[in-house]
């Protein structure tokens, strides 16, 4: 998989497509999912261009990497699901085909809200 310029998350960074807004920094956007599969359901997404997670440890600077794990963090605060303040979430990033990555652009989904029952089907 190579990183497409067009893919949908390079078309929200750039403001071509709207987004949902919950937190933004230098390193990361997130928003709400348009169509979410729990009663929470947001994407963190970091603004280089990085494939997967794969991609991302081998080519992102310690700074990014660091930025996203915040920036998970910091979304499950904002959404009020952390298990500082909730019953906490669940992230997940599909890698590659087999992962059942869809978008060629890493992204991390948060689900909460509720129960997300057990993760692997």
């Amino acid at each position: 998989m190579t990183y497409d310029d067009n893919n949908i998350f390079a078309k929200i960074l750039r403001g071509e497509i709207p987004c949902k807004k919950i937190y933004e920094d230098e390193y990361v956007l997130s928003f709400h999912d348009v169509n979410p599969q729990k009663k929470i359901h947001a994407l963190v997404i970091p603004k280089g261009k990085y494939i997967n997670l794969d991609d991302f440890n081998k080519n992102a600077s310690e700074k990014e990497i660091v930025g996203l794990m915040k920036g998970i963090s910091i979304v499950s605060k904002k959404l009020g699901i952390s298990s500082e303040v909730a019953h906490g979430y669940r992230t997940l990033s599909n890698i590659s085909e087999h992962g059942g990555q869809e978008v060629p652009h890493l992204h991390f989904h948060i689900f909460g809200g509720e129960s997300v029952g057990k993760m692997v089907q």
